[in-house]
């Protein structure tokens, strides 16, 4: 059985494959031979049909899993005694051959894998953020967990910005009510520009009880196509007004926030500890992302477009199945791989660029390291044991775990071959600037 290598364009190749005839008709008989005790055909007992019959209907059939069997095992013998590394699916069609030939030909199309050579990490240049948590930042977190429990007290006096009102009103066009135009104790937030200008900005300075007309100018590009560009005029009562209060950053304040034991000075605590936390995830975020730029502008190789098709694939999978989660249907969501080509071409790049380089100097991840990464997710949790165990309790999962603590380990190598700049920044950039 005859077998030929040809070296095509780039990483592709092509095997020139050989199987003999009588092989698979030798086994295309013994497998219609076996069919023949068993299977039904109308007008004969089970294990009864002629096999000129039982050829006719399901000899196409058997002979096309036989061939594609013999095929399947001859080019995978062939790539193992070449030692080639096969990357994605081969591509199988007949070769020709003659007639009557004592053997069947074909040509399996495929890439090989890349040979990565890493490049000089030397010439890596990187710049590291240095961050100090400050009085600052936690005060501006305390501010931020302040206004996410605002709430309104009921008062006395004319409506103003920033105030919740509770409105009724019924508009009109040309004296003819509209759908749409008429609602009971609306609740509407002076400022916040839920409505249009001409409608709000009256509603300042009016008491509850007082009733205004209001005419209102809709624009052109409104979004309700059948009031564009008309004018309406409302009767707004207004009916209440509160006023936004900011909870005191005290002893109740610490306890909403889960604190029992040591009041605000131990909130403090835990938000900077929060926070230098998330300083360190968005640090070590910025660092990967360079190092990892770094080792593709240093080791170029190509890319086998098999692979990256197999991940574009996947990616768009991904984000339509997102997208349907949504509320999106089907049929409504126009994706193509291309659209994820550029992504999936540096996953693939990045996993054998990684691979090679954990191989070549032997970089793990470590037990310990693992169960303190996932200790560490865990912290952010209420009750960080339940976390582990989740973590543990499932192998995929924990893989995940694995992945990241390997990549920080080959960003760690980097980082002690690079050129490294340290960079003094503020935490309020970091926050604003990392993904």
């Amino acid at each position: 059985m005859e077998t030929t290598l040809e070296t095509l364009e780039g990483l592709e190749r092509r095997l020139t494959l050989t199987v003999p005839v009588a092989g698979i008709e030798a086994e295309v008989a013994k497998r219609l031979q076996r069919l023949s005790r068993s299977v039904k055909m109308d007008g004969f007992r089970p294990g009864k049909a002629p096999m000129k019959m039982i050829q006719s209907r399901y000899g196409a059939e058997v002979r096309g899993e036989v061939l594609g069997e013999a095929l399947q095992r001859r080019f995978f013998e062939s790539v193992q005694q070449q030692d080639l590394k096969v990357a994605g699916y081969p591509r199988f069609e007949p070769a020709e051959a003659a007639e009557g030939a004592a053997e069947i030909a074909f040509r399996a199309t495929f890439e090989v894998f890349p040979e990565v050579r890493i490049g000089d990490v030397g010439q890596i240049k990187l710049s590291r953020p240095v961050v100090e948590v400050a009085d600052a930042d936690v005060d501006r977190t305390l501010d931020i967990l302040r206004k996410q429990r605002l709430h309104y007290h009921s008062v006395d006096r004319a409506a103003r910005e920033g105030d919740r009102v509770h409105i009724d009103y019924a508009g009109t066009v040309d004296g003819q009510p509209f759908q749409g135009g008429e609602a009971k104790d609306f609740p509407l937030i002076l400022g916040e520009g839920r409505t249009l200008k001409d409608f709000e900005g009256p509603l300042s300075d009016m008491k509850a009880g007082e009733t205004k007309t209001i005419e209102v100018n809709f624009p052109e590009d409104y979004f309700a196509k059948e009031m564009a560009g008309k004018k309406a005029v409302f009767e707004v009562t207004l009916k209440s007004v509160h006023e936004p209060h900011l909870p005191e950053v005290d002893e109740a304040f610490a306890q909403s926030m889960g604190i029992h034991e040591g009041g605000v000075a131990k909130l403090r605590e835990e938000i900077a500890e929060n926070l230098r936390r998330e300083a360190k995830r968005r640090i070590q975020t910025r660092l990967k992302e360079q190092v990892m730029d770094g080792l593709i502008g240093v080791t170029p190789f190509e890319v086998p477009k098999g692979l990256v098709a197999i991940e574009a694939q996947a990616l768009m999978e991904r984000a339509m199945e997102d997208l349907k989660q949504r509320g999106m249907r089907a049929e409504d969501i126009r994706l193509g791989e291309s659209v994820f080509e550029p992504q999936a071409r540096r996953r693939v790049q990045l996993r054998l660029l990684l691979n090679e380089l954990a191989r070549t100097q032997q970089i793990t991840a470590g037990d310990e390291q693992v169960r303190a990464l996932v200790e560490e997710f865990a912290q952010s949790y209420e009750n960080p044991a339940e976390v582990v165990a989740w973590y543990y309790g499932n192998p995929e999962r924990l893989r995940e775990a694995q992945t990241l603590v390997l990549e920080d380990n080959i960003v760690g190598w980097v980082l002690d071959k690079a050129q490294v700049t340290d960079e003094a920044i503020s935490m309020e950039t970091l926050m604003g600037k990392a993904q």
